[in-house]
């Protein structure tokens, strides 16, 4: 045989083998269904996209990134709940039909519907929103980044406290909630048991119950404001939040307004006159702070944008998607390293969530600190921590980060 051809056909059996291989290792990878819980009809239709394309672009990342190398492949299967109890319930057989291995929640309503389905059904789900007082019980299988609501709002109490009041009298607080959700109603019960029991650090003024979206607060700011509250917290829906903050303006007042991820002031302001009108106001909770600061988490949120398919703007919506799909991947991840990427179910999941510490490292910027599960609460307890920001000369800034949040009993 010619030297040409014997080359060409050396180097032809060269390129296949390595083809087949290539072939080989993509067959190898096994595929799971990750169902989204999602609401793209319901209140939280508009900023919906956001938390998707976020899951979607870390799954993305993750896919190409870290899932050839330990044989798994995760494809997201959105499910239109509404944000009704009702209707996930409902969609929740079409769910398991998928054989899901882990997946997403949204809220409240999702955990009232599922949880104590979950331990029977071997599904464990990753809760976008923080955790509550009705969750924090043995055994569950719905885990929240970060802790509860009630555990993020004593911390943001206790540093005000401290920094703004030098520690000499109790903060004069009023909290703007709602009956309508589960979440929101145990927000209202939980923020009365923690001043109860801490009546040297906070004086609740009222707990005001309203409708998840109400048409005007002005009446109940006013009682509250008369009352002396110098804090006012709206961790509740969106439509509360930007009526707290109609209010304030109608009444020409300046008292800070607290709000929380999910209703952050940078959301806040679009309706209400831009970012110089929630000058002042804050936001705290346990997950990043969707500012101007260039961080860690800003630099990754900018490779999924440029690289795996992110098109929504940075902010705490896309922020929460990115951050719940952190945990989802990295847990599959560490399963994966550990049983092998086509040995996994839905009860390897839920061991490695409660058995495994993950470092913040392994966030990207998108936690408080590290994440320990355990089968006594399915969120972080051993060093929980709440990041504040505040609009400074129309701005969203850090203010104080890993803010140590304190240690409560269950209400």
């Amino acid at each position: 045989m010619p030297t040409t051809l014997k080359t060409w056909v050396t180097r032809s059996a060269i390129s296949l083998t390595l083809a087949a291989g290539s072939w080989t290792s993509a067959l190898a990878q096994t595929v799971y269904n990750v169902p989204s819980l999602s609401d793209f009809s319901g209140p939280f239709a508009s900023i919906m996209p956001a938390f998707a394309e976020g899951r979607q672009s870390v799954l993305n990342w993750w896919n190409t990134e870290v899932g050839t190398k330990v044989g798994v492949k995760l494809e997201l299967k959105p499910f239109d709940t509404r944000y009704d109890t009702a209707q996930t319930a409902s969609l929740w057989p079409g769910v398991l039909a998928t054989k899901p291995l882990i997946g997403f929640m949204l809220g409240g309503p999702d955990t009232a519907a599922l949880q104590q389905r979950l331990p029977t059904d071997k599904v464990p789900m990753i809760l976008g929103s923080a955790a509550n007082g009705f969750g924090w019980r043995p055994n569950q299988w719905v885990f929240s980044m970060r802790p509860t609501f009630i555990h993020e709002l004593a911390g943001f109490v206790e540093w005000y406290q401290k920094t703004k009041l030098n520690g000499a009298r109790p903060v004069k607080l009023a909290v703007f909630t709602t009956e309508a959700s589960p979440t929101y109603a145990d927000i209202g019960k939980g923020i009365s048991a923690y001043a109860k029991n801490n009546t040297d650090k906070v004086q609740l003024i009222e707990v005001v119950y309203a409708e998840l979206q109400p048409a005007d607060l002005t009446l109940q700011l006013r009682r509250v404001l008369n009352a002396g509250a110098e804090v006012v917290m709206v961790p509740s829906s969106l439509q509360q939040a930007v009526a707290v903050k109609r209010a304030m303006q109608a009444l020409g007042k300046n008292v800070p307004i607290v709000y929380s991820m999910h209703n952050a002031p940078s959301t806040v302001q679009r309706m209400v006159g831009g970012m110089d009108s929630v000058n002042g106001d804050y936001e705290a909770h346990s997950a990043v702070i969707a500012g101007s600061d260039e961080t860690e988490a800003k630099r990754f949120y900018d490779l999924l944008a440029s690289k795996y398919g992110l098109k929504q703007p940075w902010n705490s919506f896309t922020a929460i998607g990115i951050g719940q799909a952190m945990v989802l991947v990295r847990a599959v991840e560490a399963a994966a390293k550990k049983y092998g990427g086509d040995k996994l179910t839905g009860e390897i999941m839920y061991k490695t969530l409660v058995e495994v510490t993950f470092p913040a490292k392994d966030f990207n910027g998108f936690s408080g600190g590290e994440l320990d599960f355990s089968i006594e609460a399915p969120f972080p307890t051993k060093d929980p921590r709440v990041n504040i920001g505040q609009v400074v000369n129309g701005k969203l800034i850090t203010v104080a980060p890993a803010v140590p949040a304190p240690k409560l009993e269950k209400w």
